[in-house]
């Protein structure tokens, strides 16, 4: 993927690594369109920054995102890059019998967006120079965290789903994964401050330096291998039992 002249389209743009990816690729001369429910927290987001677009959608509505679409090709002809971030994470008890909504929105909200929104915008990117779609995972899609059980489910899903994608639009759409480890932000209550997360600030320059050097398949900052590279290096209960006490 180029580092500047691009047309991105950032989902969950309105906080946390949405929002820290758009303003550094706006920085690197790209147009973007930061999208997500809450307008305000958009706005926020593009406030001093010329090139930054807050447009509002709901990824859980597959209306809505038909709707969504036709006003952003619209507006930005020369969209080229969706990034596919929009996400949230519930903790669950799974030892007993529940109230399914949250994990059902998790699944909606972090798999069924993003297939519905890569569906809907595949074809215009396909005629698009130096087009790609940017898939964030987790960490969590390797070993999984116990106490959020539909989340890490939904991210091992999307982790294959970018797989068969990279695999399919091979020579059209280039296809790339962002794997983040524990990261400071306000995924869920206070992680923003939790003691041996990542920085958000450092994570993004992680990323950043990846991308800017040429970006591999998979984008994996250091702290994130620990997860993803637990099974192959035989450390999987080890692993487990980090995400386990999370």
């Amino acid at each position: 993927m180029k580092t500047s002249g691009n047309t991105i389209l950032v989902t969950g743009g309105g906080s946390g690594i949405g929002r820290e990816l758009a303003r550094r690729w706006h920085e690197l001369g790209n147009t973007v369109i930061v999208a997500g429910r809450n307008e305000s927290s958009l706005a926020e987001t593009a406030e001093g920054h010329a090139n930054i677009h807050p447009m509002v959608f709901d990824v859980s509505d597959p209306a809505d995102i038909e709707r969504f679409v036709r006003d952003l090709i619209g507006r930005f002809p020369a969209l080229n890059v969706l990034v596919n971030n929009a996400g949230i994470m519930h903790y669950e008890d799974v030892t007993t019998k529940r109230d399914l909504a949250d994990a059902e929105a998790t699944v909606v909200t972090n798999l069924l967006g993003p297939i519905r929104l890569t569906d809907a915008l595949v074809d215009h990117l396909a005629r698009q120079d130096g087009a790609a779609i940017v898939n964030v995972s987790s960490g969590l899609a390797f070993v999984p965290m116990p106490k959020a059980a539909t989340y890490s489910a939904t991210k091992a899903a999307l982790h294959s789903y970018s797989i068969s994608l990279r695999a399919k639009l091979e020579g059209a759409v280039e296809v790339i994964e962002i794997v983040p480890p524990a990261v400071q932000t306000e995924l869920t209550p206070g992680q923003s401050t939790r003691e041996g997360y990542l920085p958000l600030g450092t994570f993004v320059d992680q990323v950043m330096m990846q991308f800017e050097s040429g970006a591999p398949p998979e984008v994996c900052v250091p702290n994130a291998l620990v997860l993803r590279n637990a099974e192959k290096e035989g450390r999987f209960e080890e692993a487990l039992a980090i995400t386990r006490s999370f």
